[in-house]
């Protein structure tokens, strides 16, 4: 496609979200503190009584190929939005306190931190139940691609098992 004398042009502006969510949801390039991270929940709410953790890392294998390196990339404002609507929801329908998601993108090497999901709530079973709820929606809805590079090239991965 060429544009040419004449043609009219629309310019959309970059996805904003709307209004700005929680500070515990981020995405981001460099590593995160697992210790800081849970720190955060903990000081959230003198109700806390458990902490569920759920840290997903760089495996070296997948679908029996050896993996390298992987890259993560992501549409940008609405995988935070996406991420706050988990937060939120996850919020109303189990019997939680907290809930921070951090989610890594870029190059991550082998044995490195991917995702961070940590639940606080008076009672174990519903931190467990809701941070088992969170990652299965992150993985179902926000817009993360995850590419693993391979000895035989590179491989965009669909199902989110």
């Amino acid at each position: 496609m060429q544009i040419k004398d004449g043609d009219e042009i629309g310019i959309l502006p970059p996805f904003a979200g709307g209004a700005e969510g929680s500070s515990m949801v981020r995405v981001q390039t460099g590593d995160f503190s697992v210790d800081e991270e849970i720190a955060r929940v903990k000081a959230s709410s003198g109700d806390i009584g458990g902490i569920v953790v759920f840290l997903g890392i760089g495996r070296g294998t997948s679908r029996g190929r050896s993996i390298k390196k992987l890259d993560f990339e992501h549409y940008p404002g609405m995988a935070e939005k996406r991420l706050n609507e988990i937060r939120e929801q996850s919020l109303k329908d189990f019997d939680i306190k907290e809930v921070n998601i951090v989610h890594r993108i870029s190059e991550i090497g082998i044995g490195e931190n991917i995702v961070l999901i940590v639940v606080g709530a008076a009672h174990r079973a519903d931190a467990f139940k809701a941070c088992k709820w969170c990652i299965d929606e992150l993985k179902r809805i926000t817009p993360i691609w995850k590419k693993e590079t391979t000895p035989d090239g590179e491989i965009w991965v669909e199902e989110h098992p």
